[in-house]
């Protein structure tokens, strides 16, 4: 490190540089263990019976995880988890009181609808997939009494054993039923446990019960659970209709994880869960969605065991369950379809309709207000900003000083404003710089710590960059009987105008709509309280205590600042390995830029309401240098790391593609790559050697752009850029396979001389061992289908091609598919299908065993063929 000449003030500067370090870091500590649920103690296998054990659900996934094969449609594993699942329910049916009514049944469901899935419209028909239902009830409820709806999927996504997702959900389910069935408590209304088994196929087992089953219309309200990591908090991320099933987690949650805002971004996670067809789309029931949200290198990938799961976090979900589902069966606003129809006709519903504000302090309580409230509470903030130049000049006022106080304020408020924009937009600089000079971004995915170390020290320069420039900005003539020091009117300018732009922002999500304005509101108000301290307690205006004396009032702000700052970036760094490859070349950049710019954001929430009483402290060239100085050393020091690990690896889809022409011809076999983040197929096979070196590969192979080749997985194509495709033998399919699917037409209806006709098909799906899904794609002169209620879904545009017209079809693949297509004009239809088989080939397999550890591929075998009608 250079050495560079201290000037006077600086050791001062630097010694509180290092206390706030040590802050910090402290509280960086406290968060870690809240989120990573080290206060919870796992209750052991023996704990007594009345009490919700995480040892005992944790029997039930080893089961369904491990001594279970893979529970995906289409394979054996996902009938005898369902199996199980029910075995398990008599077993508690049996032993059960006789002051309880207990109700259990496998129910097959079949249906077909249209549905905006990752931003694309597709059509979904499903049949023979099974769900397996626990209703428990006292003996004296009716069947049409208000229920509550626990619902779990027990289905998991291709290549994965699934125990977070959702098999952690499931066994969370099996002990809290039987729970209810051994503790004392009786419930005032039915409890009904939902283990549906077509989640993944896009919530399919969900969509089967509430538009068909018996008891739809008695739900009151639901509790969905989900993972999208491996444990830590557990925490809702959707509430409503309404604010009702959000009052009432927050007045019984156990340990509350629950914040509003996150309900504000979820839109645009490229993802979904069964509260919307619950609460959205078809039920229009309240509810909670709650998701774990950690540990999100394992989610969907072979790495989902049981083993991976943070110690704790099932206790946790446990012990909140049992406690909501008890709070909502005891709720008096619990009501079935018809009374709630009735109670919102009669304009007597349970609220206003709108979502509340709240949020969780480290899990300790709930910060819980109406939308009513939020209008009065978020606009004090700015009442404060627009009176505090009224209340300073009370003993002489004047309304030109007032005036020119304002300007002084709106100067600070730039200046903070500008400060903030630096803290994000220099890390980024930093990210991006790095990667001119770095073989492969995203040096930080396996290590999050490196991102910290790169970008926090930039962000901080960026910060202070403003108070360094204009130590002492322009302020209006004084008057004299103001009788302040230009030091002391800075440093109250700048308060206020820090105050000022978050009230600002404050105001902003208000009046939006949006919910994160609890967070700003919180920031302004414990600025406020700071401020006044040092008022009444600092007496000199340039000392340490006054910064102590600033500081303490901040603590609870600065360590939530700290908990959900970090909290939102490890889940950011965790997603960023699966949010799908944006087009070389401006792709490679974006995940660094992203992650820069989150801690950017993170550094100027965490640290911004300082800066009013330390920016004159630290900002300073030689504490600018030193942090630059750090920057570029953590910059070196992390191009030594590598992107990927086994607990934290790199996601690949491998396709063995079949094209075919008829039933028993193969006409074209490759092995089709694509990648889902920003390191390149380049970048794979570069690192993966052995795979590289297979014969097969040689020079006959090409990178390309081909979504139409990934149809199978469709819409979920569309997070997939480029491909790599490489021919293979084909003699290996034609031995394994007696046959394959085929479209064949049964009959033609023509109904007028214009050239609008029926043409009613079937498919057959030949000897495919484990199909997960089926998908048609059509195009040409469609005007009618006889899937999802004959309603077409919008029209689609596949790599510039023309308008398609999507639906996947699943379950019972060996039975032949019969519908029928309309044309509205004498033009052909063309129909491509593309049916995806979960079983390998040995070759294939070998290929799959020829990538690293650190790689974690999701491998299967597509059977495409084109028809013209």
């Amino acid at each position: 490190m250079a050495i560079f000449r201290l000037k006077s003030g600086d050791i001062s500067a630097f010694k509180l540089l290092i206390s706030l370090t040590i802050l910090y870091g402290l509280m960086s500590v406290l968060v870690y263990s809240v989120l990573h649920m080290k206060f919870i103690t796992p209750l052991a296998i023996n704990a007594p019976l009345n009490q919700f054990s995480e040892a005992r659900a944790l029997q039930h996934l080893r089961v369904l995880s491990e001594d279970i094969g893979g529970r995906q449609e289409g394979r054996p594993g996902l009938k005898q988890a369902a199996d199980y699942i029910k075995e398990q329910l008599n077993l508690l049916k049996n032993r059960a009181n006789s002051n309880l009514r207990i109700e259990v049944e496998e129910n097959v469901v079949n249906g077909t609808f249209n549905m905006m899935f990752l931003g694309h419209s597709i059509s979904l028909a499903y049949r023979a997939h099974t769900n397996v239902l626990m209703r428990i009830s006292s003996v004296n409820t009716t069947e049409v009494d208000a229920s509550v709806l626990v619902n779990g999927h027990f289905d998991s996504a291709l290549n994965s054993p699934g125990a977070a997702d959702c098999g952690s959900c499931v066994a969370s389910m099996l002990e809290l039923a039987r729970l209810i069935v051994d503790s004392d408590w009786i419930s005032p209304r039915p409890i009904i446990f939902l283990f549906n088994g077509a989640e993944e196929l896009f919530m399919l087992g969900s969509h089967g019960f509430i538009t068909t089953h018996k008891w739809r219309d008695t739900i009151g309200a639901f509790i969905n659970m989900e993972a999208s990591g491996n444990g830590g908090p557990d925490v809702v991320c959707q509430s409503g209709p309404g604010s009702w099933a959000s009052r009432v987690y927050a007045q019984s949650a156990v340990y509350p994880m629950a914040l509003s805002s996150a309900q504000d971004v979820f839109r645009i996670i490229p993802g979904d869960t069964d509260y919307r067809i619950f609460a959205q789309d078809y039920g229009n029931i309240p509810g909670l969605d709650i998701i774990f949200l950690l540990g999100g290198y394992f989610y969907h990938t072979s790495s989902d065991t049981l083993e991976r799961l943070l110690p704790g976090s099932i206790q946790a979900r446990g012990d909140n369950l049992y406690s909501v589902v008890r709070a909502f069966a005891s709720s008096f606003m619990l009501r079935n379809s018809s009374e709630r129809q009735y109670f919102e006709s009669a304009a007597q519903g349970t609220d206003d309709g709108e979502r509340a504000i709240f949020f969780d302090y480290m899990t300790w309580f709930m910060v819980y207000y109406s939308k009513s409230v939020a209008a009065v509470f978020h606009s004090l903030p700015v009442f404060v900003f627009l009176v505090a130049p009224i209340i300073l000049h009370l003993a002489n006022f004047e309304l030109r000083s007032c005036l020119k106080t304002y300007f002084d304020f709106l100067k600070g408020m730039l200046q903070h404003f500008i400060a903030i924009l630096m803290a994000i937009m220099v890390p980024m600089v930093f990210a991006v710089f790095r990667l001119l000079f770095s073989n492969h971004a995203m040096n930080w995915f396996a290590n999050p710590y490196l991102a910290f170390m790169m970008f926090v020290p930039c962000s901080v320069v960026g910060l202070f960059v403003p108070r360094y420039v204009w130590r002492c900005f322009y302020l209006s003539e004084e008057m004299s009987a103001q009788k302040m020091s230009r030091e002391a009117r800075t440093k109250e300018a700048g308060f206020y105008g820090a105050f000022g732009f978050y009230a600002l922002l404050t105001m902003v999500y208000t009046l939006a709509g949006l919910s994160g304005g609890s967070l700003t509101f919180f920031t302004s108000m414990s600025m406020l309280l700071a401020w006044i301290s040092t008022q009444f307690f600092s007496y000199r205006e340039h000392s340490l205590r006054s910064v102590v004396v600033y500081m303490l009032p901040l603590l609870p702000c600065l360590t939530y600042s700290v908990y959900f700052g970090g909290f939102i970036t490890q889940f950011l760094i965790e997603k960023m390995g699966m949010m799908g490859s944006i087009p070389p070349p401006y792709g490679y950049y974006v995940p660094d830029i992203l992650v820069a710019a989150m801690i950017g954001v993170v550094i100027g929430w965490c640290v911004g309401p300082l800066l009013p009483i330390i920016g004159d402290w630290l900002g300073r060239s030689s504490i600018m240098k030193a942090l630059l100085q750090l920057t570029v050393l953590a910059l070196a020091i992390s191009s030594g790391f590598f992107p990927y690990s086994v607990d934290a690896p790199k996601r690949v889809v491998m396709q063995h593609t079949i094209l075919t022409a008829d039933s028993m011809q193969v006409l074209d076999s490759s092995y089709v790559f694509s990648v889902v983040d920003s390191n390149s197929l380049s970048f794979l096979f570069k690192y993966a050697q052995e795979a590289s070196e297979h014969p097969q590969i040689g020079s006959e192979y090409s990178f390309q752009t081909m979504r139409d080749r990934w149809l199978a997985l469709f819409p979920v194509s569309n997070l997939l850029s480029r491909s790599l495709k490489f021919p293979v033998r084909h003699e290996e399919i034609l031995e394994k396979y007696s046959s394959f699917p085929y479209l064949s037409t049964i009959e033609r209806e023509e109904i007028s001389d214009a050239g609008i006709r029926k043409v009613h098909l079937e498919l057959y799906l030949g000897s495919l061992k484990e199909v997960w899904v089926t998908v048609l794609n059509v195009t040409g002169p469609l005007s009618g289908w006889s899937f999802a209620d004959r309603t077409l879904p919008a029209p689609e545009t596949i790599d510039g091609g023309p308008p398609s017209y999507i639906c996947r079809l699943s379950g019972a693949s060996y039975e032949k598919w019969a519908f029928w297509l309309e044309a509205n004009s004498s033009e052909p239809l063309r129909v491509e299908v593309a049916a995806l088989d979960q079983h390998l080939l040995e070759s294939a397999k070998d290929m799959k065993h020829r990538f690293p550890e650190w790689i974690d591929i999701v491998a299967y075998t597509s059977f495409m063929s084109s028809y013209t009608i």
